[in-house]
């Protein structure tokens, strides 16, 4: 089967080495795997930082986003049969997707949306699940509670689910930050109630619109520049929520207004094989419906072709670029 791979971190994404197609011989299925032919991907920050910093002895392949066929099952597999059409998000232990074929483990899959072409579905799974688990299993957003919620970075891809999901499913009031008149644009789009510029201080644009404090903070990029405006805006008690990678985080500050600090890391489940790991495959399947019904709609922004090694050069340094809005897919080999 082809593969698209790294191998050198240091190489730029310029140089045709830093991804490359190889012929690989096609997996077989373990006792909860499925093998799915994969029919489009979609490429996340977290394919760039592991090409750019992570050591290989082998060619490695990237890509977790992914929409296919399941062609065959293992043994012990219950929840699906070949011919399902899936969606998932991959594991950071195994494989990616960047392939024809690939082997993902039954608990993290669901059925992809029927409303959705392919391309449209292999934009939301990396970022529907960091969204749900973050506003949901970690910030442990109360529906029914009419409170604030800021997100830093809402035009990316996980802020325009996480968006839909907090204007969609709960009475929180929804401020996002974009910091361009077109990407601001496109997060109203998805339902937030206001957009600011996080270019500037945090606190002074939250005034321009009469808001002096806010109860959650979903903080999705950035972090570490905007921390100190984070601790001042959150109203006591209030929840910090983030899934990026600061260079430090001293969680001190904190401490006088007893705010709680949450982590996502969206791998987390498939990574150690929690007890709940099949939660990714009941949130997903709660997605497709909601996409089906009309509820979220899918955040895809562009199309960048087949899956090639150019093309997915071309979405890395896009993403590389931090001027990315929504999710950029490839669709067939």
């Amino acid at each position: 089967m082809k593969a698209i791979v790294y191998r050198d971190p240091q190489l730029p994404i310029t140089d045709p080495q830093a991804l490359y197609e190889i012929d690989t011989p096609t997996p077989t299925p373990g006792e909860r795997d499925l093998l799915v032919k994969i029919a489009a991907l979609s490429v996340n920050p977290i394919d760039t930082k592991i090409r750019r910093t992570a050591q290989t002895d082998e060619p490695r392949i990237l890509g977790w986003d992914a929409v296919g066929e399941v062609v065959a099952v293992g043994d012990k597999v219950s929840l699906f049969s070949p011919g399902d059409k899936v969606y998932y998000a991959g594991s950071l232990i195994r494989p990616g997707t960047n392939a024809e074929y690939h082997l993902v483990d039954e608990r993290i899959v669901a059925k992809k949306p029927v409303k959705c072409s392919d391309a449209e579905a292999a934009a939301l799974p990396l970022t529907a699940l960091t969204a749900w688990e973050l506003l949901f299993d970690r910030l442990d957003v109360d529906t029914q509670q009419e409170k604030t919620l800021l997100i830093i970075g809402a035009a990316g891809g996980v802020g325009s689910i996480l968006t839909q999901l907090a204007s969609k499913l709960t009475k929180l009031r929804v401020i996002g930050t974009a910091s361009r008149p077109e990407t601001a644009d496109w997060v109203r789009t998805f339902g937030a109630d206001h957009v600011i510029d996080h270019t500037h201080p945090l606190s002074e644009e939250l005034a321009k619109i009469d808001i002096q404090q806010v109860d959650y903070v979903a903080s999705l990029t950035h972090t570490d520049s905007h921390y100190d405006e984070i601790v001042k805006i959150l109203a006591p008690q209030g929840k910090l929520g983030l899934i990026d990678d600061p260079k430090s985080l001293d969680a001190l500050p904190l401490k006088r207004k007893a705010i709680s600090l949450h982590w996502e890391l969206m791998f987390t489940r498939s990574l150690f094989e929690t007890p709940d790991m099949i939660r990714q495959h009941e949130i997903l399947s709660q997605v497709a419906t909601l996409i089906d019904e009309g509820v979220l709609t899918t955040t895809l922004a562009e199309q960048y072709g087949t899956i090639n090694a150019a093309n997915l050069r071309k979405a890395h340094a896009m993403i590389e670029s931090n001027k990315a809005k929504g999710k950029i897919v490839l669709e067939g080999f």
